[in-house]
């Protein structure tokens, strides 16, 4: 399995906790519940650079 794959399911697996958990996508939603969305998301952008870097080397 590709790092790719494994950065992408980890991501996934982490929307899946916070919308079961944290409540991200109810109606009532916060400034600290969208910045945390968008903090997980940049994350998600960071691992998938450095996984592709590494796999280019």
């Amino acid at each position: 399995m590709s790092k790719t794959s494994i950065v992408i399911i980890i991501y996934i697996i982490g929307l899946i906790i916070g919308a079961l958990f944290l409540d991200i996508w109810s109606a009532n939603t916060s400034v600290f519940k969208g910045l945390l969305g968008l903090g997980w998301t940049a994350l998600l952008l960071i691992g998938l650079f450095f996984a592709e870097k590494h796999e280019k080397n």
